[in-house]
């Protein structure tokens, strides 16, 4: 996922739009916070279930309710919700309007039109899909999945992840707009914050 924002950024500069370079540099700058803490996120859910199998961590969090609730656990949801935010463009300081003092996505790919444009927003989509599996799926609601791989268990697996993923988007939302218009130089506060949690998860995992 890195590698491809990265390609993005490079699409952004290769346009020659001003508005391809500014969107393109805040990416990175918020990249400079955010992907080291979306690895230590992945460090502290590896430690707490001493794996790095989603479906390792999955059946640890259904079968031990103690860990679920455990101080770690919650700093790494809080932690990767607030990465969920920053990775999908929801922050007080994102626009997915063409309005040059808050465009940083939309800034990289306003040049771009017709099946480039389209694959650009796939991507994006595919994401966003992939993140918020990985949140439902392994850390916040990792009940509801297929035991036994059937057909039928598939597809109370696929009605059971639109559920949640409605329940996630309907939160994002609330949190979205709960929230005032921020100052671009500002996006480091909640990045910063995501950090310490998940310093706070990987500690407290240590301590159990």
């Amino acid at each position: 996922m890195t590698l491809g924002s990265f390609l993005i950024s490079l699409a952004g500069l290769d346009s020659g739009s001003a508005y391809g370079g500014i969107g393109a540099s805040r990416a990175v700058m918020l990249g400079i916070l955010a992907e080291p803490t979306m690895i230590l996120v992945f460090v502290g859910i590896t430690l707490l279930a001493k794996s790095m199998l989603p479906f390792v961590v999955n059946h640890l969090l259904v079968g031990q309710p103690a860990v679920y609730w455990s101080p770690a656990h919650l700093f790494l949801v809080a932690a990767f919700f607030i990465l969920l935010l920053v990775e999908t463009d929801r922050l007080p300081i994102h626009s997915s309007t063409h309005i040059e003092v808050y465009m940083i996505e939309e800034g990289r790919i306003l040049e771009y039109s017709g099946p480039l444009l389209a694959l650009l927003r796939w991507a994006s989509a595919m994401k966003q899909f992939i993140l918020y599996t990985i949140f439902c799926n392994v850390l916040l609601l990792p009940w509801g999945l297929s035991l036994r791989g059937t057909a039928l268990g598939a597809l109370g697996a696929a009605a059971a992840i639109l559920v949640k993923f409605a329940a996630v988007g309907a939160v994002v939302v609330a949190v979205e707009t709960a929230q005032s218009r921020l100052r671009y130089y500002r996006y480091q506060e909640p990045l910063a914050a995501a950090f310490l949690l998940a310093i706070l998860a990987i500690v407290a995992n240590q301590m159990r």
